[in-house]
């Protein structure tokens, strides 16, 4: 009887042990299903996020009224074609090993940068790898080969007046009659900004130019005109940035040729601030002066060939952009993609989504 009541005991102790057995082998096929699923979903999201497609967020007003601040975009890397990485870094972050340059190209896509396109590029002068530079986005307004001009902020290309894309603002004075004060909150419902006075019965607002048309109806209002700074007024003196410095003012730029690959220019003491950063930041020569003589690579030389096409890039906000009016071109080998769509807008003043904004697509 003992002996029967042991072997049952001994059955029911396998049974047990083989349950458990059982659950902890469901346990880790459980575990391992999980750890496979999210491997290859995190592969798939890095592959889609380095060839194909990335999320972006507008921080700044720079773009408005054409993307707002707290948009968020879908930026297209196959449009213009995507670069293979650059440097070796920790995925989904800005961490990447220094002095470490993987050798990289840039795989064909469907079209060019066009004029007009809304462009994210890494931003030029930073010091940094290319890939790792800050992320920025603007209006492509030249391309290479281009002429580009600006006249009481006006821009003209190739000696033509530029497109206005209906989202583009600028600061104009509105003159009001005498005795009356325009109202902020009137300003703001027609789509501008009230900056402040302008002297006796005029206001500086910022507006696209359908907006100025609206309020220059208004019968307290007696004119409406952009706000021009004068050609000598010196507003790049104090800044560091090396194409800015041949300048005096954002509204006002002689015609300049947006370089091209294969263009040779003449490289003087006069047109040096033009070309100094895709000398020497961009296409990686060492240059110096010595007096009025150039040296390249150690060589008297005062002829250079541009390496890469470069383009010309502007907000749409056109008075609160720092742009290619202040740091110069963008290299081709910076540009990132092409803002396809916005796939969620948040309001960070009324704290609610902008649900009208929601899965729009970008319109050059």
């Amino acid at each position: 009887m003992a002996d029967e009541v042991a072997e049952q005991n001994s059955e029911k102790s396998s049974r047990r042990k083989r349950r458990q057995d059982e659950q902890r082998e469901q346990a880790k096929h459980w575990a391992r299903e999980w750890l496979d699923a999210l491997l290859f979903a995190a592969v798939a999201a890095l592959i889609i996020r380095t060839f194909l497609f990335e999320a972006y967020r507008i921080p700044t007003p720079s773009m408005e009224e054409t993307l707002l601040t707290g948009d968020f975009l879908v930026v297209s890397k196959i449009s213009y074609g995507p670069r293979t990485p650059m440097v070796l870094g920790v995925p989904f972050t800005n961490i990447y090993l220094p002095g470490v340059n993987l050798p990289w190209t840039r795989i064909p896509g469907y079209t060019e940068v066009q004029r007009n396109d809304i462009v994210v590029f890494n931003y030029p002068i930073d010091i940094a790898p290319i890939s790792a530079k800050t992320n920025y986005i603007k209006r492509c307004v030249g391309i290479p080969g281009d002429t580009l001009s600006i006249r009481d902020k006006m821009l003209y290309v190739n000696g033509e007046l530029s497109e206005q894309a209906p989202g583009i603002q600028k600061n104009y004075v509105v003159q009001v009659r005498q005795r009356v004060r325009l109202s902020p909150t009137k300003v703001q419902n027609a789509g501008g900004t009230l900056l402040g006075s302008q002297g006796e019965n005029s206001y500086r607002v910022n507006m696209t130019s359908s907006v100025a048309e609206t309020i220059r109806q208004w019968p307290e209002v007696q004119d409406v005109q952009l706000h021009v700074l004068p050609d000598d007024f010196d507003e790049f003196s104090r800044r560091n940035f090396s194409f800015s410095s041949g300048f005096m003012n954002h509204d006002h730029l002689p015609p300049v040729v947006v370089p091209f690959e294969g263009q040779q220019v003449t490289l003087t003491r006069e047109n040096w601030h033009i070309y100094e950063n895709i000398v020497t930041r961009y296409e990686r020569n060492d240059a110096e002066w010595r007096g009025d003589q150039l040296y390249i690579n150690g060589e008297r030389d005062s002829t250079y060939t541009i390496q890469q096409g470069y383009y010309f890039m502007m907000g749409d906000n056109r008075d609160d952009s720092e742009d290619s009016r202040y740091w110069g071109f963008v290299p081709q080998d910076h540009v990132v993609g092409k803002a396809g769509m916005i796939y969620f807008s948040w309001d960070s003043e009324r704290w609610l989504p902008r649900f009208g904004r929601i899965f729009n697509f970008i319109h050059d």
